[in-house]
C-alpha cells in the first residue's frame, strides 16, 4: 500500500545546518551510515516490525496494521480516494507520536526514519521533522535496502571469523558449556539462543516462539559484528536449519572447516541432563505427543506407540536413554564424521557430573588448549600448561 506524503501541515520553519552530524541536504542516508544517528525509527506496521527490524530500532508506525489494510482495500478501489483518507491517517499518526514522545527533543536530535522502500511513509515523517528543525533523515532503500544488505553481509562475515566447533552427542551439554566459556570472557556464538530453539525434534523452548527468518538474520549479522575477528569464536556444532530456522550456508561451511573439540558425557547424565531441559514436555505428554508425531514415517507405527506407552506411564529415564541410542546418536554420529573430518582425532573434555563447576573447569580446560588459536585457519597450537 502506497501512502501520499503529508506536505503544508506544519508552516516552513528553516533547518539549521549542524555541523557535528554533517546533515545532508538531502535528508538521505545510506546504511552505512546507521552508527551516526541517535535514534533509528521504523515507521512500518507492528507486524512488520515483529518480522524483522533493524537491531535497535523502535516502532513508530504512521499507520497501524488496520489502517494499512483499509488503505489498502481502497485503493482497489480509488487510488485518490485511498490516498486522502491515508494521508489524513499518516497525519494525525505523526502528531500523536510528536506530542507524546519528542517535544522535548533538542533542534540537534538527529533520528534516522526508515519504512519498507524508503518511499513515502519514511518520507512523510522525515519531511515534518525537517520542516520543525530537527535533523532527521531518511535511510535510502528503507527495509528493503537493509535487508539486501543483510543477505549480502552473511555470506561475506562468516569468512572474517575463526571458529572452534564444539561437537557432542545430543544432551552432552554443549550449551551449557557454551555459556561456562562465554562467563570467562571468551567469544562464543550462540546459535540456538538466537534461532530460540534447541535444535531437535524436542528443540521447542516453552513460550518462546521462533523468529521469523528475517529477524534470525538481523540478530544473526548483528553478533558476527560484534565479534573480535582476531580472537577465536566458540560455536557448537549445528546443523543446517535450526527448528525452522536456516543457518546460512556461508556460516555452515565455515564451521565445517574450522576445529572441533569433542564433549564427552555419559547417557545417564544426558538422560539427565535432558530431563532438565525437556520438563515443559514431561508436564505436558500432549505437547509431547505432538513433537513425536513428527518422526512419523521415520519409525514404524509399533515403535512409536512403545514411546508413548513408556511415556505415559512416566519411564521417562528408559524413554529418554532409547530416544537418544535409536534416534538421536545415530542421526548425530551420521551427521558429525561427514561434515567434521578431523572429529575423531579432536582433543576431548569429559563430564563427569552436571553441577556449575565442572562447566566452569570444563571451559577453563578448553580455553587452556587453545590459547593460540591461528586466525582463519585450521590449525590449532596448543601450548603446554
Amino acid at each position: 500500500m502506497r501512502c501520499m506524503p503529508v506536505c503544508s501541515i506544519i508552516p516552513h520553519i528553516q533547518t539549521r545546518h549542524i555541523s557535528r552530524y554533517s546533515v545532508r541536504s538531502t535528508g538521505l542516508a545510506s546504511i552505512e551510515q546507521l552508527h551516526e544517528f541517535d535514534v533509528i525509527i521504523d515507521v512500518r506496521t507492528p507486524s512488520e516490525f515483529a518480522e524483522d527490524h533493524i537491531p535497535g530500532a523502535l516502532n513508530f508506525p504512521v499507520l497501524s496494521d488496520e489502517e494499512r489494510v483499509r488503505v489498502g482495500t481502497l485503493h482497489k478501489q480509488s487510488s485518490f480516494e485511498a490516498k486522502k483518507i491515508g494521508a489524513a491517517l499518516i497525519a494525525r499518526n505523526i502528531a500523536n507520536h510528536l506530542e507524546k514522545n519528542w517535544l522535548e527533543m533538542p533542534r540537534t536530535w538527529h533520528p534516522l526514519i526508515y519504512c519498507w522502500r524508503g518511499g513515502q511513509r519514511s518520507g512523510a515523517m522525515t519531511h515534518i521533522l525537517r520542516t520543525i528543525g530537527f535533523a532527521a533523515e531518511r535511510l535510502e532503500g528503507g527495509y528493503k535496502g537493509y535487508r539486501h544488505h543483510v543477505l549480502e553481509q552473511l555470506e561475506i562475515m562468516p569468512a572474517t571469523l575463526s571458529y572452534i566447533v564444539l561437537c557432542g552427542l545430543t544432551g552432552s551439554g554443549k550449551s551449557l558449556l557454551l555459556n561456562a566459556l562465554e562467563k570467562t570472557g571468551a567469544q562464543v556464538l550462540d546459535l540456538e539462543e538466537i534461532a530460540r530453539h534447541r535444535g531437535s525434534v524436542l528443540g521447542d523452548m516453552p513460550d518462546m516462539p521462533q523468529p521469523a527468518q528475517k529477524g534470525f538474520d538481523s540478530q544473526l549479522l548483528a553478533k558476527l559484528k560484534a565479534l573480535n575477528p582476531d580472537l577465536p569464536v566458540y560455536v557448537e556444532s549445528e546443523s543446517k536449519k535450526i527448528g525452522t530456522i536456516r543457518v546460512p550456508d556461508a556460516l555452515i561451511h565455515k564451521m565445517w572447516e574450522s576445529p572441533c573439540l569433542r564433549l564427552e558425557t555419559s547417557t545417564a547424565l544426558r538422560v539427565a541432563l535432558l530431563r532438565q531441559e525437556y520438563q515443559h514436555f514431561l508436564d505436558n505428554p500432549a505437547l509431547l505427543q505432538q513433537q513425536l508425531d513428527r518422526l512419523r514415517g521415520m519409525y514404524s507405527n509399533e515403535q512409536l506407540a512403545k514411546w508413548q506407552t513408556m511415556y505415559s506411564e512416566h519411564r521417562w529415564d528408559e524413554f529418554v536413554a532409547e530416544l537418544l541410542t535409536l534416534h538421536y546418536d545415530p542421526a548425530y554420529t551420521k551427521s558429525i564424521y561427514s561434515h567434521y573430518p578431523g572429529y575423531e582425532q579432536a582433543p576431548q573434555l569429559c563430564l563427569n557430573t552436571l553441577d556449575n563447576k565442572s562447566f566452569q573447569a570444563l571451559a577453563a580446560e578448553a580455553l587452556a588448549m587453545h590459547d593460540n588459536f591461528v586466525n582463519n585457519g585450521n590449525k590449532i597450537t596448543q601450548e603446554a600448561s
